[in-house]
């Protein structure tokens, strides 16, 4: 059977969680996948020696067997396509599956892409937002914490940079300007404007975590920027962004979105701007090619 490396690494977590396993629960995950694998061999096939070729709706029907997606591997997972429960040595994983997303309408708004793609980071988002409508921030400040994050259903390293690109052809210039900067500026006291260093960053990168050299050239130059202000602001709110008890609704922000994104009336994805095909990605993430 012809294993494909970068599907079993992604069934199983990714090649960090790979590294932590032992020699035997290797095996053990590896025969797992391969009887996984033979059992989707066998389903497809009429008899052996047949070639069987499946419907549109026979492929769409095999989403929710499958522990990635596609077209995008863990994007819109309800996990990482694989759980570690314990450290046991020889604990074998557990591959878990993917649902099948709603479908998208034909020209969908930033409302749909709420509604339906960014559900797994919206809370967070909203109640940044949130935080700087009550605090009295800008429209422009408030429309970049509402979208600081949502490109993390899509990316995780880089966002900010990520996030400013997917969005900039939609929003304000010193909007984007604060969604591309945030990122940096986290790594960076600013008691002035009221941001500390996250106690939850020394757990998460250690305690002698040092950002890398374009990081920290990046914050130098932004740090200098007539804009600084907007980004800083952007990771102040941030961080009252985490609240379990806390549920702003979308509409709360619907005239501001009005006044300042440019929704184009193609639909998100399908406005043939540059960055149309990440919001494509984020719409179709079963898509193989």
């Amino acid at each position: 059977m012809d294993i494909d490396r970068r599907t079993f690494l992604t069934a199983l977590g990714g090649p960090a969680a790979v590294a932590a396993m032992s020699a035997e629960a290797k095996a053990d995950a590896l025969e797992n996948f391969m009887l996984h694998q033979l059992q989707a061999a066998s389903q497809s096939n009429a008899a052996p020696g047949a070639t069987k070729y499946l419907t549109v709706a026979e492929v769409d029907a095999q989403i929710a067997s499958r522990p990635f997606r596609r077209g995008v591997g863990d994007l819109f997972t309800s996990s990482p396509g694989v759980t570690f429960p314990s450290a046991t040595p020889g604990h074998t994983p557990h591959i878990e599956n993917v649902t099948k997303l709603s479908p998208m309408p034909a020209q969908p708004t930033l409302a749909d892409y709420f509604r339906l793609r960014f559900t797994s980071i919206s809370n967070h988002v909203l109640q940044s937002a949130n935080h700087a409508q009550h605090v009295g921030m800008s429209e422009e400040v408030i429309l970049a914490c509402l979208l600081h994050d949502v490109v993390q259903s899509l990316i995780k390293v880089d966002h900010g940079w990520w996030g400013a690109q997917m969005l900039e052809p939609y929003i304000p210039e010193r909007s984007a300007f604060a969604i591309r900067y945030h990122q940096a500026l986290r790594f960076y006291d600013d008691p002035a404007n009221g941001y500390t260093y996250p106690e939850a960053y020394r757990r998460l990168f250690g305690e002698d975590y040092k950002p890398e050299p374009y990081i920290e050239a990046t914050y130098q130059m932004v740090r200098k920027h007539k804009w600084y202000l907007e980004a800083r602001l952007v990771t102040v709110n941030d961080l009252y962004a985490f609240e379990p008890n806390v549920n702003p609704q979308f509409e709360q922000f619907v005239d501001i979105i009005g006044r300042h994104f440019k929704q184009p009336k193609e639909g998100l994805g399908y406005d043939n701007s540059p960055v149309a095909h990440m919001w494509r990605t984020i719409a179709r993430p079963d898509a193989p090619l």
